[in-house]
């Protein structure tokens, strides 16, 4: 089931229910997904686009979330969180770091690099097998780490 059905899915059953927040949640995603696809002149989707899509509204949410916690703005927090909660459940289940450290181990040993020099060809191999299923600034540190 696409993304993008799933999403519709939901959206009736928020309807019924009067769920505004997830609702408004829900819709917001949709028109990211409907505005990349225009952007990208095609119909539908590929599955790898709509998890980048979603990826991307999860960071800002988390992003705006830690500043709106800096500020001490508690009732934007509370709103944030509830937002990231109900885009979770659309993003594939995330890897544990040391499942994520063990999938960079292996591309470390299989470009046989050494050096911080090929942080670029570690990070390039690494990124693809782990679309979605980690953040990009803990792979970047565990790459940093292991390659020291």
């Amino acid at each position: 089931m696409s993304l993008l059905t799933k999403l519709n899915e939901d959206m009736k059953r928020a309807m019924r229910a009067k769920d505004k927040e997830k609702l408004s949640v829900i819709r917001m995603v949709k028109a990211s997904l409907q505005n990349e696809a225009i952007n990208l002149g095609v119909d539908e989707l590929s599955q790898a686009d709509e998890l980048t899509i979603l990826a991307r509204e999860l960071k800002q949410r988390n992003e705006s979330y830690e500043e709106f916690k800096a500020a001490g703005r508690d009732d934007l927090c509370e709103k944030l969180s509830k937002e990231i909660d109900i885009l979770s459940v659309y993003m594939p289940e995330q890897l544990s770091e040391a499942e994520l450290e063990e999938v960079i181990l292996d591309a470390i040993a299989d470009l046989q690099v050494t050096s911080k020099k090929d942080f670029g060809k570690v990070m390039g191999n690494v990124m693809p097998k782990v679309k979605g299923k980690a953040d990009g600034s803990l792979v970047q540190k565990l790459v940093q780490k292991n390659l020291n």
